[in-house]
């Protein structure tokens, strides 16, 4: 009964048959009818057929669960020949938010790819959410992400420490009163303002600023609200986004207030419509962390891919 097994997944991914029938290059009919010929053994409906999207039967559901355990048992064994191969092939899934891809992992990925050339390497770019659940089913298997993730489900390797900053548009007259607290694009880069004699920004001169705020389920954002509670602040949120670099980028556009990392205002070309101040530790200070499934037999491809980022701190 799992023999076609494919087909069924790929028609509960997309949530669509013709979707799923695009995707497998097959024609719709004919997809139609292997699922068909699945739930005849079975004997039981996988799908419920009179919505839209598609949605699983409860039989669907326990049948999705068990695809996803053999898939997972495939993906374990290809794994365990591509060790035995000395990585002469091989694929190694990355996932993470749009800022550590672009300006964490690339370097990583250049050197991986020149020891490794013949491991095939995939980047799934998607919100912490997500990746979590395609973490957890195995379709990725390594992600990057600064957000405490349970240890009894995923295990982790520390990448570094990072601190988040305020970032002000440079025109708004609150800087002309703050000079002292304005922090240069090598002190970040060298990490010397983190030092105790350099001062955090007072926080109550941003009361009445705009401030561009990532979504409530973002570490960020968490973190944003717990250092302005602190100070008393209620901001006056402008846009709500789910990425830190695009808050970053409207800041840059001299829009409004924004908190973002130290690893992302040091990886950056200096921007000039910005200008950077310090906040209190308490909060602004967390960890960046390479997760995988706990329990997950770790690959030789992934073991030399978190040896390659251990070097790059």
């Amino acid at each position: 009964m799992f023999q076609g097994m494919e087909y069924v997944y790929a028609v509960y991914e997309e949530g669509s048959f013709s979707k799923a029938a695009a995707k497998l290059y097959i024609s719709q009919p004919s997809l139609s009818a292997s699922v068909r010929r699945i739930e005849e053994k079975i004997g039981y409906p996988l799908f419920d057929r009179n919505v839209k999207p598609v949605r699983l039967t409860e039989c669907g559901e326990h049948y999705i669960a068990a695809v996803e355990k053999i898939m997972e048992q495939e993906r374990e064994f290809k794994a365990f020949l591509t060790d035995w191969a000395g990585l002469n092939t091989g694929r190694l899934t990355l996932g993470g938010s749009n800022m550590f891809l672009s300006w964490v992992l690339a370097e990583m990925i250049r050197d991986y790819s020149a020891k490794y050339p013949l491991v095939d390497i995939d980047l799934v770019e998607e919100n912490v959410t997500e990746l979590m659940q395609m973490l957890h089913t195995g379709r990725i298997d390594v992600l990057i992400e600064n957000k405490q993730l349970d240890r009894k489900e995923f295990d982790a390797a520390l990448y570094k420490a990072e601190h988040l900053l305020l970032a002000v548009p440079r025109h708004f007259d609150v800087n002309e009163k703050l000079t002292a607290f304005r922090l240069d694009m090598d002190r970040i880069r060298d990490e010397s303002y983190l030092k105790e004699d350099v001062p955090a920004v007072p926080l109550s001169a941003f009361a009445e600023e705009p401030f561009l705020m990532q979504k409530p389920e973002n570490d960020t954002r968490q973190r944003a609200d717990r250092i302005l509670g602190q100070a008393k602040i209620r901001p006056k949120v402008l846009f709500e986004v789910d990425q830190q670099m695009t808050a970053y980028n409207i800041t840059c556009a001299g829009l409004g207030v924004s908190f973002v990392s130290d690893t992302l205002i040091s990886r950056m070309p200096s921007h000039e419509n910005a200008v950077y101040y310090k906040l209190p530790d308490r909060d602004s200070s967390r960890n960046i962390w390479f997760y995988w499934k706990h329990g997950r037999y770790m690959t030789r491809a992934l073991k030399e891919f978190l040896e390659i980022a251990n070097s790059r701190r």
